[in-house]
């Protein structure tokens, strides 16, 4: 099973042990809601936890994967996604690259609209900030 589908079935399952296990150690997640990436294992851990209980009805709707040439970054697969956060419906997608053995690298997510942005931003600070994870001013 590709590493991809792997993280599918983590993600969907919400299955937070499999998907910490498909991370590599010095994994970076570019969010949405802060300036700075979440940079390594730990930090990234703790917001899949926020963000398994912060996102209701997850569902992915399609996959994509093609090559990127900025930074020789290779090759990029693409998971489409819906959600609600709250009463907000939000549209997104989950740019996935991987290191040489297989393992999440760098994981960018974009989501829309702004209103539901803001929604998942609110929600996902609140669920960091509760678990000590950041706090605001490392949010950026």
């Amino acid at each position: 099973m590709s590493p991809t589908v792997q993280f599918r079935a983590a993600v969907e399952t919400r299955d937070h042990a499999a998907i910490t296990t498909l991370l590599a150690e010095d994994v970076r997640v570019f969010s949405p809601v802060t300036f700075l990436p979440f940079e390594g294992i730990r930090a990234v851990s703790a917001l899949f936890a926020v963000l398994l209980r912060t996102f209701e009805d997850f569902r992915y709707v399609g996959a994509f994967s093609g090559s990127l040439t900025e930074d020789n970054d290779g090759e990029a697969h693409i998971l489409v996604f819906r959600a609600r956060v709250g009463d907000k419906q939000i549209h997104g997608i989950d740019q996935l690259q991987f290191d040489q053995s297989g393992m999440i690298s760098k994981r960018t997510v974009m989501v829309r609209p702004l209103s539901a942005a803001t929604a998942l931003n609110n929600a996902v600070m609140a669920g960091l900030q509760a678990g000590g994870a950041r706090s605001a001013q490392e949010a950026g």
